[in-house]
């Protein structure tokens, strides 16, 4: 389970990267802001508060980070008061002859900034394919947006307010099932654990 004690027990704020998002008063008066990568907006339109900054720690857009050597001068990196990696550390024997795992990399990378790592563990993976398994067909690979916020969701008082999400276009990647996640999302909504904010058209 996510370590939520930064953001209980205010609004909780969770903000994907579709274009057309322009929200940046009500993001910026949330108690906790979870944001994406490289977060399109942060600064203008999407608001200048980051308490929780998802970076994928698979593939080729953590390579092209590590070879940043401005990275941990990005303003969201720098405003962030912690990090979460998506996916669990892959062993060595399944991460050749390509490397795709960045995580061990990762974790130095952002170890000068003295800030806490979260790295979603393998149970959440199988807890997040157990619910799009329904609406898909083969083994379900749910997007980072998907894994984080069912992370912090799972993590969250019943108490506390329902999430605000915002800029979640349920789309890109192919290999990700969108229309399963859209589902799960506005089940989540209808059940009160979160609000969807659509994008601006």
């Amino acid at each position: 389970m996510l370590d939520l004690s930064s953001s209980a027990p205010g609004t909780l704020a969770i903000v994907g990267n579709a274009p057309g998002l322009d929200a940046a008063a009500a993001i910026d008066a949330a108690t906790s802001v979870v944001r994406f990568n490289n977060a399109p907006g942060f600064g203008g339109r999407t608001g200048d508060r980051v308490t929780h900054l998802a970076l994928v720690n698979r593939g080729g857009q953590m390579r092209e980070w590590l070879a940043d050597p401005r990275f941990l001068d990005r303003p969201v990196v720098r405003r962030a008061a912690a990090f979460i990696l998506p996916f669990p550390m892959l062993p060595a024997e399944h991460n050749r002859p390509e490397q795709v795992c960045w995580t061990r990399e990762a974790m130095a990378l952002l170890a000068p900034l003295g800030k806490p790592v979260h790295i979603l563990p393998e149970d959440l993976h199988e807890a997040a394919r157990r619910d799009l398994a329904p609406d898909t067909t083969g083994r379900p690979n749910p997007s980072t947006g998907f894994l984080v916020t069912r992370a912090f969701l799972q993590g969250r008082p019943l108490r506390h307010s329902p999430a605000e999400v915002y800029g979640f276009g349920f789309d890109g990647w192919p290999g990700h099932p969108w229309a399963a996640e859209r589902a799960w999302f506005q089940q989540a909504e209808t059940a009160g654990q979160l609000r969807l904010f659509p994008c601006s058209p």
